[in-house]
C-alpha cells in the first residue's frame, strides 16, 4: 500500500541507471533504484536512516489524519494508534531485514514468495500490483491531489474526480513521451514537502490552542480497525527500506540501528504533526477537515496561507504519483518478460525507450478505479453487481471519499501478501537451512509471530470494514489464477529474464 512513500527521493538519473544494471523483479525496483546510487556496502548508517525517512514520509500525513481520528474515541487514543503503528513497523522491518540480507536479489516479496511457495505465487503477486496494489495507491494519491485542488479552486465534490483523472492522464502522457521528473524537479518536491511539514508544526503549535480537544460526538467511522489500516499505510515503506539495509556497511550492526532509528524518527515526526493538527484545529475540527494541512496553515497566514499549503501538498502528491507511474510500468514490464501471457507488457518503444503498453494498461486500471469510487454511475454499478451476488449495497459515506475508499478496497490484498511474506521467513528457515543469514531477527520466533499476527489482524479488519468493497481488489487478483494456468500452457521454453532481455 501507500504509494506516496515509494516515490519520494527517486530521480530520473538514478532510475535510468538502475534500469540498465539490475533485474527489476516485480514490486521493489523503486528501492533498488535508490540503492543503485551507492556501490554495494557503501551505504553508511546515517545514509540508511535518511533514505528510510525520505521513502516513508510522503503525502499521506497531509490527508489521512481526519479519517484516522474519526475512527477513535478521543485524541489520546488516536495518538496511541500512531505510536503503536511505529512500534509494529519496527518489528516488521526487522523481519524484512533478515529476508533482505539472506536473499539480496532485487525483487523483494516477489523473490521471497517465489522461493518459499513456488513461481505461481510470485506470478499472482506481480499481477496483484497491476490489478490492485500499485494502481490503487496511484488512484488514492490522485484523490489527495484532487482534494487539495478543491481547497484552492472550490467546486462540487464530483469535480475532484476529474482533477484526479486529469493528474493521472497528464503524468502518464509525460511518461509515455519519455519525459519524467528529473533531479531538479524531485529536489523541488522534497523541499516543498519539508516546507509543508515545517509550516504545519509552526502554525499548529504556535498559532493554535484555541480549539477544544474534547470529543463532542461518538466515533464517526467504522472504528479502530480502519484507523490502524490507515496508520500502517502512512508508515508503509519500512519493508522497502530493508532493501537499502541490505546494502549497508557492517550489516549486523547497522541494519537494526537504521531500521529502529529511522522508524523511530518517523514516529516522532508523525506524532508532532498530529499534535499540531489537534492543537490548531481541535479534535472535532480535525475530524471534519478535508485538507488539514491547509486548514492549519490558515491559522498563521489566513486564506492565502491555506491555499499556499494546499499547493505545496498538490505538488508533492504529483511527484509521488509520477514516481509510482514510472516505477509501476517497470514492474509490469518485468511481469511481461517473465510470463508469456503478459509478454506485450514487456515491449519497449524503440525510440522513446518506454514500456508503452505497461503505461497504458496501468492508466486504464487506475482510471477505472477512480471512476468507480468517485462517480454516481460507478458506485451504482458496483452496488448492482453486489446485489446480483446476494450482497448489500455499500455505505459509501463511511469510507471518507475517494482516498479512503481506494485504500479500504485494496487493503485486503496488500495485507494478504504481507502475511505471506512474514510466513515465508519461517518457511525459508526450514527450506533453506544452510543459506547464510547475515542478520537474524532477534527474539525469534516471537517477533516474526507478532508481525504475522499483526498482518492477520489487519487482513481481518480490512476485509471486515471494507465488506463488499474488498471485491474491488480481491476479484481482479483472483483472476490471476486462471491467467497463470493459461500462461504456463502458452510457455514453450523458460522465459528470458528481464535483465537478459535488455542485455
Amino acid at each position: 500500500m501507500g504509494g506516496d512513500r515509494w516515490a519520494e527521493g527517486i530521480n530520473t538519473e538514478i532510475l535510468l541507471a538502475a534500469d540498465a544494471e539490475i533485474e527489476m523483479a516485480p514490486g521493489r525496483m523503486r528501492l533498488r533504484a535508490v540503492a543503485a546510487e551507492f556501490a554495494p556496502g557503501q551505504i553508511g548508517l546515517w545514509d540508511g536512516i535518511s533514505i528510510i525517512i525520505g521513502i516513508v514520509i510522503g503525502v499521506t500525513i497531509f490527508k489521512a489524519p481526519p479519517l484516522i481520528f474519526s475512527n477513535v474515541s478521543g485524541p489520546w487514543q488516536g495518538m496511541a494508534v500512531w505510536v503503536l503503528g511505529g512500534v509494529l513497523s519496527i518489528v516488521g522491518g526487522l523481519c524484512y531485514a533478515e529476508l533482505a540480507t539472506a536473499y539480496p536479489r532485487s525483487g523483494g516479496d516477489y523473490v521471497y514468495l517465489t522461493r518459499a511457495y513456488g513461481p505461481w505465487v510470485g506470478f499472482i503477486f506481480g499481477w496483484a500490483q497491476l490489478a490492485a496494489i500499485l494502481t490503487g495507491s496511484i488512484g488514492a494519491l490522485a484523490y489527495v491531489f484532487a482534494d487539495y485542488a478543491l481547497e484552492i479552486w472550490g467546486g462540487p465534490m464530483v469535480r475532484g474526480v476529474w482533477y484526479a483523472v486529469g493528474a493521472v492522464l497528464v503524468l502518464t502522457l509525460l511518461n509515455l513521451c519519455g519525459m519524467v521528473l528529473g533531479r531538479a524537479a524531485q529536489n523541488i518536491l522534497t523541499v516543498a514537502k519539508m516546507i509543508g511539514v515545517g509550516g504545519i508544526l509552526a502554525a499548529g503549535l504556535l498559532w493554535g490552542g484555541g480549539a477544544s480537544l474534547l470529543p463532542q460526538q461518538a466515533v464517526t467511522g467504522p472504528g479502530l480497525g480502519l484507523a490502524f489500516i490507515l496508520v500502517l499505510y502512512a508508515y508503509g515503506g519500512w519493508n522497502d527500506a530493508a532493501f537499502v539495509a541490505a546494502e549497508l556497511r557492517n550489516r549486523r550492526r547497522n541494519i537494526p540501528l537504521a531500521l529502529i532509528l529511522g522508524t523511530g524518527a518517523i514516529t516522532l515526526i508523525y506524532l508532532l504533526i498530529n499534535m499540531a493538527y489537534l492543537w490548531g484545529l481541535g479534535f472535532e475540527g480535525l475530524r471534519a477537515s478535508r485538507a488539514p494541512a491547509g486548514d492549519v496553515f490558515k491559522l498563521m497566514m489566513g486564506d492565502w496561507g491555506g491555499r499556499g499549503m494546499s499547493l505545496l501538498v498538490m505538488v508533492s502528491a504529483l511527484g509521488c504519483i509520477n514516481g509510482l507511474i514510472f516505477t509501476g510500468s517497470r514492474v509490469y514490464a518485468t511481469l511481461g518478460a517473465d510470463h508469456t501471457i503478459f509478454s506485450w507488457l514487456g515491449r519497449w518503444h524503440p525510440r522513446l525507450r518506454t514500456p508503452l503498453w505497461s503505461f497504458l494498461s496501468q492508466a486504464a486500471v487506475v482510471l477505472i478505479m477512480i471512476l468507480i469510487v468517485g462517480t454516481a454511475a460507478g458506485r451504482n454499478g458496483l452496488d448492482s453487481l453486489l446485489q446480483c451476488a446476494g450482497l448489500s449495497a455499500l455505505p459509501w459515506d463511511r469510507f471518507g471519499g475517494g482516498f479512503g475508499t481506494l485504500i479500504s478496497g485494496t487493503a485486503p490484498v496488500f495485507w494478504f501478501f504481507f502475511l505471506l511474506s512474514g510466513l515465508s521467513l519461517f518457511v525459508l528457515r526450514i527450506k533453506d537451512p544452510h543459506t547464510e543469514r547475515p542478520f537474524l531477527v532477534p527474539l525469534y520466533p516471537l517477533l516474526p509471530l507478532v508481525f504475522c499476527l499483526t498482518s492477520i489482524g489487519m487482513l481481518y479488519s480490512s476485509v471486515n470494514y471494507a465488506k463488499g468493497l474488498a471485491l474491488l481488489g480481491i476479484v481482479p487478483v483472483l483472476l490471476g489464477l486462471p491467467l497463470y494456468i493459461i500462461s504456463r500452457r502458452m510457455t514453450i521454453k523458460t522465459p528470458t529474464s528481464f535483465l537478459e532481455t535488455k542485455q
